[in-house]
């Protein structure tokens, strides 16, 4: 509603919401329900379906923050060009590309996941269905499945951290060189609340992840799901909100338009 705000880092901005919005929704209604019922357990076919949609939404989260980083690097480090550089074009293909790529992850994990031998397992007592919970229950061994996901997985972490890592290696040392404290403030600013975001994203996922597989660590794991799956999502709009000016100035405006409009 504001055109001050179409540009590329709030086009990302905008897609990362509509992510947490969607990867919340499919563990949050299973943990509400778990909250005021008896039985906790899901259905197979249920968290299957979960851990699906659960790894679009989460891998395509991953790759919007190394693009919103590569944003970032492009602003600081290269204002003058920075219009060029971030076309809509290339917003548009990397915003893509981060979807696309997040769905071929989901159907290899899904493929090598639905291989295995259930033996008439019904319902799996858990509400995040995590790859460990599901093949828990697994008859067959899943030996095959947990190294193509771990494979995947490591290569999507350090492929995405190292975009992270770079773009503001750089940014860093542009902004160390800055006489002007209004300019320093500025690349500040702007870096900040993508950096907090993934900082708060990666250090839960690889926090979860280094966690040993033993019978005393699923409750952490557990709640390290949740986490991830239900407080980052509500955590990454008012960390953009909060600390953008932009923003603040934006939604100030459009409610006192409302409030004149419901005064006449």
């Amino acid at each position: 509603m504001c055109p001050k705000l179409h540009t590329p880092m709030y086009f990302f901005l905008s897609h990362l919401s509509f992510v947490d919005l969607c990867y919340s929704s499919v563990v949050t209604p299973k943990l509400l329900e778990n909250l005021i019922v008896e039985d906790r357990t899901i259905s197979f076919t249920a968290c299957v379906t979960q851990f699906f949609f659960a790894c679009v939404f989460v891998v395509t989260e991953t790759f919007m923050l190394a693009a919103m980083a590569y944003d970032r690097f492009v602003a600081v480090c290269q204002p003058l060009l920075y219009t060029v550089v971030m076309s809509p074009r290339l917003c548009f293909l990397l915003v893509a590309a981060s979807y696309a790529w997040a769905l071929v992850c989901s159907l290899i994990f899904l493929y090598f996941l639905l291989m295995l031998s259930f033996c008439g397992i019904k319902f799996i007592n858990n509400f995040v269905c995590e790859h460990a919970a599901i093949v828990a229950v697994s008859c067959s061994d899943p030996y095959l499945s947990q190294q193509v996901l771990f494979i995947f997985a490591t290569f999507n972490e350090i492929s995405s951290l190292i975009i992270v890592l770079t773009s503001y290696i750089i940014i860093f040392i542009t902004v160390t060189k800055m006489s002007s404290s209004r300019g320093l403030y500025k690349a500040f600013s702007t870096c900040a609340s993508h950096l907090t975001a993934i900082t708060i994203f990666h250090g839960t996922i690889l926090f979860l992840y280094c966690v040993p597989k033993s019978k005393s660590s699923w409750l952490l794991i557990k709640v390290a799901s949740v986490f991830y799956t239900v407080v980052i999502p509500m955590l990454n709009p008012l960390i953009y909100s909060l600390r953008n000016k932009e923003v603040k100035e934006a939604v100030s405006k459009l409610i006192n338009i409302q409030l004149f409009c419901h005064k006449i």
